[in-house]
């Protein structure tokens, strides 16, 4: 039985990164967007990835994923099937990566199923910090990039895309993507990290 190959795609690039490129500083953008530059960036994704006949996609619930994921995959050769997971969606540490309720989601993305998630699906347990949102604590962020590799590991398709978020794929892979990028991952090999500061 041949292994599963797992391919991670970061997200294209959102108004954050660009606002927090420019400037150094978190711009407030609650669950931000693609930017124009992002929406290239997947299209040319899209080319890239057209000969991998993927069996599923897994796409974290985060607008710039949910646009990366369509952008990428819609009309994809093998037809995947697309799923919505909560379990690798972003390290909640600045604005963008603090989600909208699913009912939004459901209207804005009639393309994908959001049906099973919660309303509220990101961290929001903690009392608002200075910054304005909750922030998500080292070990329950550490539970869900173990859980996710269980969870990858558990699965049956043979081919399967991730399109998620760059702090999450560090912790996953131990390699920092670039906006859309892609790279393989290997479950039989655990990431060497740098200190998370």
């Amino acid at each position: 039985m041949s292994p599963t190959r797992i391919v991670c795609i970061r997200h294209g690039e959102s108004t954050f990164n660009a606002h927090h490129r420019a400037t150094g500083r978190d711009p407030g953008h609650i669950d931000a967007r693609l930017s124009e530059l992002g929406h290239r960036q997947a299209a040319e994704a899209r080319t890239a990835l057209q000969a991998i006949p993927f069996d599923l996609v897994v796409t974290s619930p985060l607008t710039r994923a949910l646009q990366t994921t369509a952008g990428i995959f819609s009309g994809h050769p093998s037809k995947p099937r697309m799923l919505v997971e909560v379990l690798h969606r972003e390290c909640q540490e600045s604005s963008c990566d603090v989600g909208r309720a699913t009912s939004m989601l459901a209207e804005e993305f009639p393309e994908f199923d959001v049906g099973h998630l919660p309303e509220i699906w990101w961290h929001a347990e903690d009392a608002i910090q200075a910054e304005g949102f909750p922030t998500e604590p080292r070990d329950l962020f550490d539970a869900r990039v173990a859980g996710f590799r269980d969870w990858l590991r558990a699965r049956p398709e043979k081919t399967i895309a991730v399109v998620g978020h760059s702090t999450f794929f560090y912790h996953l892979t131990g390699r920092w993507l670039a906006n859309c990028e892609a790279m393989d991952l290997d479950l039989t090999v655990e990431p060497r990290l740098r200190a998370f500061g």
